[in-house]
Formats: structure tokens, C-alpha cells, sequence
């Protein structure tokens, strides 16, 4: 007879079942845990040791964050750390019970005999907490995701912020002792020399290189104006100096216009074209001739675009991080900062937020080495005030300006008088086309005025000595402009003069004009 089989019997298992064929556990440590606490409390200087790794919601066991919270509280009033301290503490906090008594601290000190490897152990406490972290993210992320009412764009937001969070808990750099660092310096110094005094990227804008030395590594700069001062304009001309001047790889970021918008701007600054006339390709034969030969600088150039809407510093960070592995970009731009987001987390207010958002564009520059240019608001306090001297903006009319003014390394402002009807300064010289950069705070360096050109019709900054030498270039015979920008002494406008230029140009074909692939 076959056996009957009984199909609510349960498997017989020999031995203890392994963790992993029935259920997961959580990634933990509890031995190190209880090697760690127990160390700290024998060792006199065992807490100064692991101070910056470990924090009490890195424990496992919740009697272990009781234990370590004692701990913490002895270090701040300098107490001595060992079994009977801590224990008066969690009498104190009336926790002692929680944590097993007495009785467990003295098991605690009586497993571990000296506080070798204590540093190691407690980095593998801060991984698996890490961990953790990360699948608690992903499950309350998967659960919300199952649920038919939440939107899929906050979710996201919402992930990446956390993300963010725990990204920003992790970040940690090790003291380096000075030789290296000034091994760094005397190289940098050796190739500024090479530079012929500008040690980080140039400008282009010769008054302002003399005051920077270029905008240096790991540096934040915020360049800040009321609208329509030409913040957009002005990094605008600095890139194209950047990249096709110096061939400097530079990226532009670009929250508030899109990036045909942005190319449009390009194309008005290097050719010299009206913008209207290049919205709508109404353009003279000899200006169809111009911009033929000037683009051709502009479409090799170095330069890298991206137009995201409401971009969050996480995507920003990523993003950033592959530009600089995969095109050695060597600075960035944003236009501008009120516009970005820290999606994800919870503020009190909009102040607190960009707070969070300048901080971490600081910290990207010192992570990726290089210099990030931010564009920032002025407040209406510009507009209160009158007079020549009282237009000028100051570090006070920056928008949630306690966090943007104590996290930027360099502070400008840019200032055209012009735009209040103020036509002539204190002396009588005209202000007329005269755009001032005010470097007001500059941490590593001196500060001061400058002046440039604006020309206004191309949305384009210029060194002044270049916009005296300017001349019409689209007369049949036009003077040829040296640009001080290349040392190789290029022509401003190209060599030679346009003559009889012709009335045919690639984009027009049987009469008609196709649409220009810009």
C-alpha cells in the first residue's frame, strides 16, 4: 500500500534554519556593534577615534543607540567614558533598563580586550546601516509605487531626494597631512607660470582675469543682477570665450530658456547678427555670408547644453559627474539658481531650501574640482534706492542672500547704469553701453570694479579696448578687428574684407529658404 502523504506536514530540517531560505534579516553586525561599544568604554581616547563615523541610528539594536547616545553625551561634557559612567548616564536618561542593565555594559567591556581595529569595525557598522537605509528607501518607494493614487512624478522626486540624503550622510574625506597639499600647490603654481598669470579658466574679459587669475578650482561663483541686466548674456560671452577662445570645455545649464534659445543667443554674439533677424532668417546676402564663416567656430567649439526645466541638485550632481569623466568639462554654469530644486526633502521655507542648494553646488565644486558658476536674483531693494551710487547692488540685496553670500567663494554683480537713465558718473565720462562688474566679496583674493561694453543689440559683452577698435562689418570694405582674446592674433571678424558678397548661401535652394539646422 502507498504511503499517504500528508501535505501540512512541515520539512524535517536538521540543524538551525539558515537565515536565508525562509526570510531575509536586515544587513547587521551585532558583534561589531558590541565590539565597538565595548572598546570605547576600556580605552581611554577609543571615542575621538570613531566620533566622525559612527552616529547612535547606525546601531542595529536599539540598546546599542541607547549605549552610544550615553556615550555622546559623556564626550560633549567631558566626562570619562567607561562602564560605570555610562551606566550613571542611562540612569540619568532612564534608560538603563532598555539597554539590559547594568549587567550587559559589564558583558559588553568583557568581550573585547583592547580597541584594535576599532576605526575598521565601525566602518562596517556604517555600511550596513547604509544599507539598510537603502532598502527602506527602496520599499517605502516600491510600496507607493503599488498604490494607484500617488503621482509618479512626485515619487520620483521624492526617491531622489532620499536619495540624496543618504548620498550627503556618506560624503567623508580623510585629514591629508600638509606635504602632499602643498606638492599640489607648488604645481599649480608652476602651471599658472606657463599660463602667463592665469591660474584657473580665463574669462576673456582681460580687467576681470587680472582680479580672478581665472575662475580657480573647486570654487563657487555666484554672479547675481536685477533682470534684464544681461546675467544670461554675459555667461553667454564668457563661454563663447571660454570655449572657442581658449577651447576651454564649458557647460551650460540652462533652467529658464530652452536650448535653441540658448544657441540663438550664441549665434547672435559670435556672428553679430540682430536676434530678430535670426528668429526669422530674414537676413541680408552679406550677412548670409558672415554667418556662414563665423558659425563654423562655434560648431566645433567645446560647449555642452542642457536645458532640464526645475532641475534637482541630485540630477544636477549626476549629470555634472559624467560630463566632467566623459569631456573633461572645466567649468560649469547655471542659469540660474532660484530655479533649481532640492526635491524630495521637507523645508520650512524656500530660505532653508536654497540654503541646502547653494551648499551642495559648494561641495560639487570641491568633489569635482572645478569652478561652478551660479546666476542669482537681486531683490527689489535695487529699485528703492536712488542715485548713481545707490542703483549699485550690494551683498545685502542678494535673494535668500545668508546662505547664497556665506557659501560662494566669489560674489559679482553686474551693473549697467544705463538701465536707470543714468547716462554720466560722478566725472562727467559717459556710462552710455557700459556695463560694470562689481566683484564684492572674492575670498581668496581682492576685489573691485571693471568695466566692459555691452552692445545691447547682441545681447554681447566686450573688452572695452575691443569695442573701441570695432568698426561696421558688413561695409563692402571693413577694417580688420585683432582680437586680443587669442595670442595667435586672430581676426575679430576673420582676415580680410567682404566684397561683392555672393547672394547665394547653403540654406537656399530654388528661390526658397529651408529651414537652417539651428
Amino acid at each position: 500500500m502507498a504511503e499517504k502523504r500528508s501535505f501540512n506536514k512541515k520539512p524535517s530540517v536538521s540543524g538551525p534554519i539558515p537565515a536565508n531560505e525562509y526570510g531575509k534579516l536586515p544587513p547587521q553586525a551585532p558583534e561589531l556593534e558590541e565590539a565597538v561599544l565595548g572598546a570605547i568604554m576600556i580605552e581611554k581616547d577609543a571615542y575621538s577615534l570613531i566620533s566622525e563615523i559612527l552616529k547612535p541610528e547606525c546601531f542595529y539594536k536599539i540598546a546599542h543607540q541607547r549605549i552610544f547616545e550615553a556615550i555622546m553625551t559623556l564626550a560633549m561634557l567631558q566626562e570619562p567614558i567607561d562602564m560605570h559612567t555610562v551606566t550613571e548616564q542611562l540612569r540619568k536618561a532612564g534608560t538603563i533598563d532598555e539597554v539590559g542593565g547594568p549587567y550587559y555594559i559589564t558583558l559588553l567591556t568583557a568581550k573585547v580586550s583592547s580597541a584594535a581595529h576599532l576605526e575598521y569595525h565601525s566602518r562596517i557598522i556604517v555600511q550596513k546601516f547604509l544599507a539598510r537605509e537603502l532598502i527602506r528607501i527602496s520599499t517605502e518607494i516600491q510600496n507607493k509605487a503599488f498604490d494607484d493614487k500617488s503621482d509618479v512624478d512626485d515619487l520620483m522626486q521624492e526617491a531622489e531626494g532620499m536619495l540624496f540624503e543618504v548620498t550627503q550622510r556618506n560624503l567623508k574625506k580623510d585629514v591629508t597631512q600638509i606635504k602632499p597639499v602643498i606638492d599640489e600647490a607648488i604645481h599649480r603654481m608652476q602651471l599658472a607660470a606657463t599660463k602667463q598669470g592665469a591660474s584657473g579658466v580665463p574669462t576673456g574679459f582681460h580687467s576681470l582675469d587680472k582680479i580672478t587669475s581665472g575662475w580657480q578650482k573647486s570654487d563657487l561663483i555666484i554672479i547675481a543682477a536685477r533682470p534684464a541686466m544681461g546675467k544670461t548674456a554675459f555667461v553667454l560671452s564668457m563661454a563663447k570665450n571660454m570655449g572657442v577662445d581658449y577651447n576651454s570645455p564649458v557647460a551650460i545649464f540652462s533652467l529658464e530658456m530652452s536650448n535653441v534659445q540658448l544657441v540663438n543667443r550664441l549665434i547672435m554674439n559670435v556672428c553679430e547678427l540682430d536676434g530678430e533677424k535670426i528668429k526669422n532668417g530674414q537676413l541680408d546676402p552679406p550677412e548670409w555670408a558672415k554667418f556662414d564663416k563665423d558659425i563654423i567656430e562655434l560648431i566645433d567649439a567645446p560647449i555642452f547644453i542642457d536645458d532640464t526645466p526645475s532641475l534637482s541638485i541630485f540630477e544636477l550632481r549626476s549629470k555634472c559627474r559624467r560630463l566632467v569623466k566623459e569631456h573633461k568639462i572645466q567649468c560649469i554654469i547655471i542659469d540660474y539658481l532660484q530655479l533649481m530644486n532640492a526635491s524630495g526633502m521637507n523645508f520650512g521655507s524656500r530660505e532653508q531650501e536654497v540654503s541646502i542648494i547653494s551648499r551642495s553646488l559648494k561641495g560639487l565644486a570641491k568633489e569635482l574640482d572645478i569652478p561652478i558658476i551660479a546666476l542669482s536674483q537681486l531683490n527689489r531693494g535695487v529699485e528703492g534706492r536712488t542715485g548713481l551710487e545707490g542703483k549699485r547692488p550690494q551683498l545685502s540685496d542678494l535673494r535668500e542672500s545668508g546662505a547664497i553670500e556665506q557659501d560662494a567663494d566669489m560674489v559679482c554683480f553686474i551693473h549697467r547704469p544705463e538701465y536707470y537713465h543714468l547716462t554720466e558718473d560722478n566725472h562727467g565720462n559717459s556710462l552710455v553701453g557700459i556695463a560694470e562688474i562689481i566683484v564684492a566679496k572674492h575670498r581668496n583674493g581682492a576685489t573691485g570694479d571693471i568695466q566692459l561694453k555691452f552692445k545691447n543689440t547682441f545681447a554681447k559683452f566686450m573688452n572695452k579696448d575691443d569695442f573701441d577698435k570695432d568698426s561696421n562689418p558688413f561695409s563692402s570694405d571693413y577694417q580688420v578687428i585683432s582680437s586680443k582674446l587669442n595670442d595667435a592674433g586672430t581676426d575679430f571678424y576673420g582676415s580680410g574684407s567682404v566684397s561683392n558678397p555672393s547672394p547665394a548661401n547653403p540654406f537656399i535652394r530654388d528661390g526658397s529658404r529651408e529651414e537652417t539646422p539651428f
